[in-house]
């Protein structure tokens, strides 16, 4: 597999800070988005330096290696988060995450939050991520109705972020990669405008299209209907490659099977 990747961040309309880090390293089979919390000097030390870890992964050697040397990093992280938070009080400091690790044909989303990660596979796109918010558990007890999600007073109140636990906590979800995946990574300033049967409507409308143009769009789009959070994207599109075929002139003698 060889990957093509674009990404674009904003700091949105109402923001004075972009809390947001990214990270794209297809060398060693890492995407990353984090959304950090706590403020000024804060949300953005907690999100980058999640990223900062994660940089010094190297080549791992298989799946295995590259999932223990990403929660190996991500629990490093989560200590200088939380030294950095004891310094200022015991402020609450945190950042989602969210991560696609591909090794060959082999992926796993890990995440914590509500930061999002997308497949589109055959123009259907499937949410692999679930959100760790409280409106999220609402949900699924069966609380609330989805109409009601979406004017929810707590609606953006997160469960779960890198930081404010005393150890990591992540989900994750594994599969194999097909020819011409698409993998979309995203912090909540972007879901925030679009419904998922958009998206799955976005990306079949802009299937072949330059992707770098679409991260462009998505984000403007959010700008538009109000923007009022950082806004980052991922758009990670997969290409099978297989060994070149070989021409070879001449006279080859038949081969039979021996009775």
């Amino acid at each position: 597999m060889t990957y093509e990747t674009h990404s674009c961040t904003d700091i949105g309309s109402v923001r004075k800070l972009n809390e947001d880090s990214l990270l794209a390293m297809p060398e060693s089979g890492l995407w990353v988005v984090a959304d950090g919390m706590g403020g000024h000097s804060s949300g953005d030390f907690a999100s980058q330096t999640i990223v900062e870890e994660l940089s010094s992964i190297g080549r791992p050697t298989g799946s295995l290696d590259l999932k223990a040397r990403f929660k190996a990093r991500l629990e490093n992280a989560n200590v200088l988060i939380r030294a950095r938070a004891n310094n200022l009080g015991g402020r609450t400091i945190g950042s989602t995450v969210v991560a696609l690790l591909v090794q060959k044909n082999q992926f796993a989303c890990m995440w914590s939050g509500d930061s999002r990660m997308y497949r589109i596979r055959e123009t259907q796109l499937e949410r692999l991520s679930r959100d760790h918010t409280e409106v999220q558990q609402l949900l699924d007890s069966g609380s609330i109705s989805i109409a009601e999600a979406e004017t929810w007073p707590r609606k953006n109140v997160i469960t779960r972020a890198i930081g404010v636990s005393e150890k990591p906590e992540l989900d994750i979800v594994e599969g194999m990669i097909e020819d011409a995946d698409i993998f979309l990574l995203c912090s909540d300033g972007l879901t925030e405008y679009f419904q998922d049967d958009e998206l799955e409507h976005i990306f079949k409308i802009w299937l072949g299209e330059p992707y770098n143009r679409l991260c462009t769009y998505l984000i403007e789009t959010a700008l538009k209907r109000g923007g009022k959070d950082n806004i980052t994207v991922i758009v990670i599109r997969c290409h099978r490659t297989g060994l070149a075929e070989l021409a070879i002139e001449g006279h080859y003698p038949e081969v039979r099977e021996l009775s």
